[in-house]
Order: structure tokens, then C-alpha cells, then sequence
């Protein structure tokens, strides 16, 4: 590979997260374990979600949805990593590195919007329960996870094309354990600008897009809840809305604070932990978040394995 200051780069090193040889072996073991959590988790949940009859409700069917896209989203992160902890050369090709952010984006982006479904399938459920099975019927429900699905797309290809129209020659270290836009633009060869402008404005049409209708939802759910006449019913709603809350506080914190600040040429120690907590921690919580706060899950996970 040449990186002379008029040839394009043909592949990039990864940093990772630690260059010292006795800590990525300590961190090998942790991700491994956390990965194997990842699928096990997630695929349990979408298990018994489709063989438990009494799940399969819209609320359950977005729950399933959501755990298949933490299946896509620390698979498109954590083998790499594995990969790079104990390769001796750290290198990934130019179109290898872009396949990564690209599906990484989709996936990310879709998780977003999909938080966002399940809030308004919330609000539905509490504020309009004698029209939620009109307004949340088989239909509606998968045209929602379609259109998640397309607004991740729509947003990775913007977000893609403007990061990889720039020209990247001489450095190829790249500061950070995967490829996603933020470390990449440190890297190009001409002004950012207009990159960091279109990606800063899909992260406000698919982070701050998402967070206003979840503010809505629950600020409704809530409204709704102080009223309620038993506490019975108060603590199923609490329950319910609780986990997608704590969910969505994990996810939206950290991705926020990566892609709404300014970009700067040098990413910090508390960048990295913050990727890694939203790219690779938050797809292991889910199915212990949902499952050890629902009883109905819990009630499901009995049935199929309690023999």
C-alpha cells in the first residue's frame, strides 16, 4: 500500500482500544463474553417471543424486532474487534472498512427509529386503548418496522457518501477500534466540512427526530397514568414503559455525545468508551433489561424451558 500524499489509501490501521499486549488479551475474553451474551440474550428473546402464542401482540412483535437489530448491530462490530485483539497487524481494507460503517449506520439508525415505534405503540396501548387494535393492527405494525428499516438505510447512504467521497491519502491510523464517520473524517486529506454538516443534520433528523416523538409519547403516558384509579394498573404501565425507558437513555445518551458535538482531530479515551457502551454493551443489556423487568417474558421463558 502506498501513502504518498497523491494516492488514495487502500486499507487503514485500527488503534483499538489498548496497545498493550497483556490488556487486549484481558479484553479479548471480556468482548468474547459479552458477544456470546449478545446472541444468546437476543436470540432467546426472539425464541420465545415467536413460540409463546400470548406474545404475540404488537408490543412483543416490536420487542422481536428490536432484539434481531442488536443481533445485526454487535455482529457488524465485536468479530472485528476480536479479530484485531490478537492479530498482529491490525489492518482492514478500504472496502471492508466501508461495508462496516455502512451497516453499521443501518443498524444503528433503524434501533433509533424502532425505539421510537415502540413508544408511540406505548402511547397507543395507554392513552388510546379502545383504538389500539385498529391503530396498532398486523399491518400498520410491519410498515412501521419497514419504514425503520428505510430510514436507516436513507441515513447510512447519506451518511457513507459524504464520508467516502473525500479523498483519504498519507494517514491511515485510524484512533479507534471499528470504522464509523467520526473517526474517519479525522483522516481525510481535504476540509470536513460539508461531511460534518449532512451528518450532523441526520443525526438531528434520526436522533433528535426520534427522541421528540418518545418525549411526546410518555409525557402522554404519563398524563394518562396520574390519573389512573388503581395502582395495580399504574405499576403494569411503569413496568412496561420502564424498560423501553432505560433502553432508550442508554442508547440516546451515548449516541448523542458522539455524533452532535463538533469534529475535532484527536478522539479521547471517553469517546472510545462511550462507542464501545452503544455499540456493543447496550445490545447485551436489552434482553436482560426487558426480560428480568416483564413478567411476561418471564412467564414465557418458564413455559418453553421450565420442564
Amino acid at each position: 500500500m502506498s501513502t504518498g500524499n497523491q494516492t488514495y489509501l487502500t486499507e487503514f490501521i485500527l488503534l483499538g482500544l489498548s496497545s498493550d499486549q497483556h490488556t487486549q488479551v484481558v479484553l479479548f475474553a471480556v468482548f468474547l463474553v459479552v458477544y456470546l451474551l449478545t446472541v444468546l440474550g437476543n436470540l432467546l428473546i426472539m425464541v420465545l417471543l415467536h413460540f409463546d402464542s400470548r406474545l404475540h401482540t404488537p408490543m412483543y412483535f416490536f420487542l422481536k424486532n428490536l432484539s434481531f437489530v442488536d443481533l445485526c448491530f454487535s455482529t457488524v462490530i465485536v468479530p472485528q474487534m476480536l479479530f484485531h485483539l490478537v492479530a498482529v497487524r491490525k489492518s482492514i481494507s478500504f472496502t471492508r472498512c466501508s461495508a462496516q460503517m455502512f451497516f453499521f449506520l443501518v443498524v444503528g439508525c433503524t434501533e433509533s427509529s424502532l425505539l421510537a415505534v415502540m413508544s408511540y405503540d406505548r402511547y397507543i396501548a395507554v392513552c388510546k386503548p379502545l383504538h389500539y387494535s385498529t391503530l396498532m393492527n398486523q399491518r400498520i405494525c410491519v410498515q412501521l418496522v419497514l419504514a425503520s428499516w428505510t430510514c436507516g438505510a436513507l441515513v447510512s447512504v447519506v451518511d457513507t457518501s459524504f464520508t467516502l467521497c473525500l479523498p483519504y491519502r498519507g494517514q491511515n491510523i485510524i484512533n479507534h477500534y471499528f470504522c464509523e464517520p467520526p473517526a474517519l473524517l479525522k483522516l481525510a486529506s481535504e476540509e470536513t466540512y460539508r461531511a460534518d454538516m449532512a451528518i450532523f443534520a441526520m443525526g438531528v433528523l434520526i436522533l433528535l427526530g426520534p427522541v421528540s416523538l418518545i418525549l411526546f409519547s410518555y409525557w402522554n403516558v404519563i398524563s394518562t397514568v396520574v390519573w389512573m384509579r388503581t395502582g395495580e394498573g399504574r405499576l403494569k404501565v411503569f413496568s412496561t414503559c420502564g424498560s423501553h425507558l432505560i433502553v432508550v437513555i442508554l442508547i440516546y445518551g451515548s449516541t448523542i455525545f458522539t455524533y452532535m458535538q463538533p469534529n475535532t482531530k484527536k478522539k479521547s479515551k471517553w469517546d472510545k468508551m462511550v462507542s464501545v457502551f452503544y455499540s456493543v454493551i447496550t445490545s447485551m443489556l436489552n434482553p436482560f433489561i426487558y426480560s428480568l423487568r416483564n413478567k411476561d417474558v418471564k412467564e414465557a421463558f418458564k413455559k418453553v424451558f421450565g420442564r
